[in-house]
């Protein structure tokens, strides 16, 4: 027979077992599930009927022009009849070049190289290092320049780092956009 311990420890292991298993279901009372609400995307787009359409018009052309009369001038007591004036249209009117930088902007002159891939080589690197490099092509030979830039400092703490880079020392030069 088994021993009195043995029997009290399988029963206690069956009460709690049913303690575990059946009391949670009996004393929940209302059982709340949640549904997660979740829209799902279609993998191929319903087509509706209601397209808009869009009507396409030809460009109509601007007719605001100057008047079409003929110029007179006076010179002394004779007057001089010019022949018409040109149509002009009034929307294509130029507009002056603005210069933004004004004499305030810097550039380095890194160096000339004769050989333009090789100048271009240069100018892709640096470019991937994060500076503004650019090539100007000149007749025997083809400068390296990086910038331009407002803050003269800036180009100078580049100036540095540029050298340890290509072991170039290049010049600070001010920035002519319109002559360069």
């Amino acid at each position: 027979m088994a021993s009195k311990f043995q029997s009290r420890l399988v029963g206690t292991i069956v009460l709690v077992a049913v303690g575990v298993i059946i009391l949670p279901d009996l004393l929940d009372g209302k059982k709340l599930h949640y549904k997660e609400e979740f829209a799902s995307i279609p993998l191929k787009p319903e087509i509706n009927a209601d397209v808009e359409s869009f009507e396409v018009l030809e460009p109509e052309e601007d007719i605001s022009v100057l008047p079409e009369a003929p110029v007179q001038a006076t010179v002394g007591e004779e007057i001089i009849q010019e022949p018409e004036a040109d149509i002009v249209n009034v929307s294509a009117q130029e507009v002056p070049e603005r210069n933004d930088y004004a004499d305030s902007a810097w550039i380095i002159q890194l160096m000339a190289l004769k050989n333009a891939d090789n100048a271009a080589a240069l100018v892709k690197d640096l470019q991937k290092r994060g500076y503004q490099a650019h090539v100007k092509q000149e007749e025997a030979f083809t400068r390296v320049i990086i910038g331009p830039d407002v803050s003269k400092s800036k180009l100078e703490k580049q100036l540095i780092e540029l050298e340890e880079i290509t072991g170039s020392r290049g010049q600070l030069l001010k920035f002519k956009p319109l002559n360069p």
